[in-house]
């Protein structure tokens, strides 16, 4: 590995403290630094379309996988769905270059591995695998960058199925396919998705668990690495490294350093309400 990977959780339009970070003497020792961005780029913070701008500057140094608020861009882009009045989006569908934007947001991918490390937004379905994980992501990526992305994105909304069945097609697939990569966070555990439940980490009810201790999880013999949970906050563990540290919420914008797991953490404002999430 000839330069530093810093793996930087849910930034969601604070892009003041991105720049804090990005400027921060342990990220900007190796110019060759790259970073990747474990999705929520934008939405709930002041400064989304900054943020975007900020690190679409960053280029090819930047991975960015996407996450539920920046689908939920998407959709709006493509008249799918309104915004609500806790979205901070409206800056970007009004810039003169939005159609740009929004070609670059819809470009990217939903999963990345690399080093043993697969990042996704929110987690994995326990029976995928790796190379399974990263088949189904590239399944939506292509609606995502193909010609009639708007109308993908159409039946995008809703919590069921709730569980992978081969012989998915249409929405059902791809909508099983989004929910467990950009908003899973519970599960039975026989790996049925439930969404519904909003409760303090380990105190979930009975018959539910973490995603990520399903039990025989395929991708359990390497780092899975996600955002999406900002009550969960930094966690690591062998398998697992959850990133978001709730930076929207009043918390710390995080970064961790793949090589060697040297932690950057910046504190950030609160610019939303934790109890609206």
């Amino acid at each position: 590995m000839n330069s530093s990977i810093w793996m930087i959780g849910d930034v969601q339009g604070c892009c003041s403290p991105l720049d804090r970070l990005l400027s921060h003497p342990e990220l900007v020792g190796d110019p060759k630094s790259r970073f990747w961005f474990a999705g929520d780029l934008v939405n709930r913070g002041p400064q989304s379309l900054a943020t975007l701008r900020r690190i679409i500057d960053l280029d090819d140094r930047a991975t960015v996988v996407l996450g539920n608020h920046d689908l939920h861009l998407l959709a709006a882009a493509a008249g799918v769905r309104k915004p609500s009045k806790s979205d901070t989006l409206d800056e970007i569908l009004r810039a003169p270059d939005s159609a740009a934007l929004i070609d670059w947001l819809r470009s990217r991918p939903l999963a990345h591995f690399e080093h043993d490390h697969l990042m996704v937004h929110a987690g994995t379905l326990a029976k995928w695998d790796v190379a399974k994980t990263l088949s189904l992501a590239a399944e939506v990526q292509d609606a995502l960058r193909g010609p009639n992305w708007q109308k993908a994105l159409q039946k995008m909304y809703g919590n069921e199925p709730s569980t992978w069945k081969e012989d998915h097609k249409g929405s059902k697939r791809m909508r099983v396919i989004i929910n467990a990569l950009t908003r899973i966070r519970l599960c039975t555990p026989n790996g049925h998705m439930e969404f519904a439940t909003k409760v303090t980490p380990g105190a979930w009810p009975a018959g539910l668990v973490p995603w990520f201790d399903v039990p025989n999880r395929a991708t359990r013999n390497i780092t899975t690495v996600f955002g999406h949970w900002s009550t969960l906050g930094l966690m690591q563990r062998p398998d697992v490294i959850c990133l978001d540290t709730g930076c929207v919420w009043g918390g710390a914008l995080t970064a961790l350093r793949l090589q060697d797991r040297k932690l950057v953490q910046i504190k950030c404002s609160q610019f939303q309400d934790p109890m609206s999430e």
